[in-house]
């Protein structure tokens, strides 16, 4: 069960960091006009569509103790985030990110600018018109995006297994341990914990599911 308790440690934590930037970048994009809005868009997604492999790669050469942000982490504060589950948060927050930022940006342009603007008109400021408006009529999608955020950082394998390895009580996340008892031949383990994994994916899918669905219905 360690390795249960410790992936759905990392996929909150991992959660709660994407959600955060995801809202956060996302409101600005849905709501401000820049130059190269799209190209940053494209970068921000990448995460979906790029190996783990290849990005866990670049998390070990930005976090690594020779990486620009692993060196001055480790010279300011002796903090060394490879091989720790902080790592594997960090790794399953990049993977999930998307997600999160995906479902909130469409949510933001989604809300009427005639609303937001007749609480500019009633005296709101910016942060009382998100607050009170726009967050609001957004969070349902938000919430979508943070369930399937959590949900792959759950079965998130191929960028952790870089960043944080293998090690049993510490780093080892079910979807590594699955592939170890495979490896191992213990079919039985490896059942348990798809079977396991699997349930714990399709509640929070029936969740996202239930926050996708239109809140009114036009009869």
């Amino acid at each position: 069960m360690i390795p249960l308790l410790l992936s759905l440690k990392v996929a909150g934590f991992a959660t709660i960091v994407a959600t955060v930037a995801g809202v956060s970048i996302a409101w600005v994009a849905a709501k401000r006009e820049f130059w190269g809005k799209e190209v940053l868009d494209a970068v921000l997604t990448l995460p979906v569509v790029l190996p783990p492999t290849v990005l866990g790669y670049y998390l070990l050469v930005l976090l690594g103790r020779r990486g620009p942000i692993g060196s001055w982490l480790e010279s300011q504060f002796g903090i060394n985030l490879i091989f720790t589950w902080q790592g594997a948060v960090i790794a399953a927050s990049i993977v999930a990110f998307p997600l999160v930022y995906k479902s909130a940006r469409s949510a933001f342009e989604g809300v009427s600018r005639q609303l937001e603007d007749a609480s500019r008109v009633l005296g709101k400021s910016e942060l009382q018109v998100f607050a009170l408006v726009t967050f609001p009529l957004a969070l349902r999608g938000i919430l979508a995006g943070s369930m399937l955020a959590f949900a792959r950082a759950l079965g998130e394998f191929g960028a952790t297994l870089m960043v944080a390895g293998s090690l049993p009580g510490k780093t080892q996340t079910l979807s590594i341990a699955v592939y170890e008892a495979v490896q191992a031949g213990h079919d039985q383990i490896a059942n348990f914990l798809v079977i396991v994994t699997s349930i714990v994916c399709i509640v929070v899918l029936l969740a996202s599911n239930y926050f996708l669905r239109p809140k009114y219905r036009v009869i």
